[in-house]
């Protein structure tokens, strides 16, 4: 039993359209497998905790964000964690593949 209160990501990711959003997703893999239950949060550029997600059997997530400079971090199962910087822009999508 889970008492962490992200919701499961798992999300399909092929064909969003931004639209006037500003659209952060991606899929963590391991071993060219896609990765449940990774944590991936959402940070400010100053590491302000914005949101997070857990991904689901497919090892996707998605987040929608205004415009500007985040941070996205990457917790996985074996000690993994990693951090990308990406800037947001309204009307794009934004596609972190991420090897665990």
């Amino acid at each position: 039993m889970s008492t962490c209160a992200a919701p499961v990501g798992g999300v399909a990711l092929a064909g969003v359209d931004a639209g006037n959003q500003a659209v952060i997703q991606g899929t963590v893999t391991r071993d060219g497998q896609p990765l449940a239950s990774a944590y991936v949060r959402l940070l400010s550029a100053s590491d302000d905790f914005v949101g997070e997600v857990v991904t689901g059997e497919e090892g996707t997530f998605r987040f929608f964000a205004a415009d500007g400079q985040w941070k996205v971090r990457v917790l996985a199962s074996k000690g993994f964690t990693a951090e990308y910087a990406v800037n947001a822009e309204v009307g794009k999508v934004i596609d972190l593949q991420v090897q665990a």
